[in-house]
């Protein structure tokens, strides 16, 4: 017998985004999305809650701010006082991994899942998702845009606007489309 969908995504081969399982698990996760963001956005414990509720993984001093979206949350994990602004969205097909003290301008997607170059392949619905590791001590500015198989370094700036293509090394700032490196840090 062959690879169930899922099975191909977690082993990052392309695999077809509107499966049955596939779309059921990007509806929890909507689902708890939206548990999220009915919270009293005066009540940081509650949104801290539901944060927790709906991440794979998180470390102490989590906040993340309404608006958030994401397709699978199981997929993320963050280490120490993460902060997510208003309007972030996290398309987790693959593992997406931010380490300590980590902050997400608003505006911004983290996308792990790309689709074929070939017309052929987007008729069928085809994606394919690479992970995306984040270090410690990052500021990824507003409406920024990072893509699947990327590793950013730790002591890193990503400017306001930035596409982010290509691994970025540690003590840097990068900015632009595409994203390099135009200043170097400590």
């Amino acid at each position: 017998m062959g690879m169930t969908e899922m099975q191909k995504l977690e082993a990052g081969l392309p695999y077809r985004y509107d499966d049955p399982e596939l779309v059921a698990m990007k509806d929890t996760a909507s689902f708890r999305c939206a548990q999220h963001a009915a919270v009293d956005p005066l009540d940081a414990a509650g949104r801290e809650a539901a944060a927790r509720e709906l991440l794979g993984e998180a470390g102490p001093e989590l906040d993340i701010q309404p608006g958030f979206h994401c397709d699978n949350g199981k997929n993320i994990r963050v280490g120490r006082r993460f902060t997510a602004n208003f309007n972030v969205t996290v398309l987790d097909g693959a593992p997406v991994t931010f380490g300590d003290y980590c902050m997400v301008g608003p505006g911004t997607l983290i996308a792990t899942t790309g689709h074929p170059m070939d017309p052929q392949g987007r008729r069928d619905r085809l994606a394919i998702s690479k992970p995306i590791t984040v270090g410690d001590d990052v500021w990824i500015g507003g409406n920024c845009t990072i893509v699947g198989g990327v590793t950013i370094g730790s002591n890193v700036v990503v400017a306001g606007g930035a596409v982010v293509t290509k691994d970025v090394p540690d003590n840097c700032v990068v900015a632009g489309v595409p994203a390099r490196v135009v200043k170097r840090l400590g």
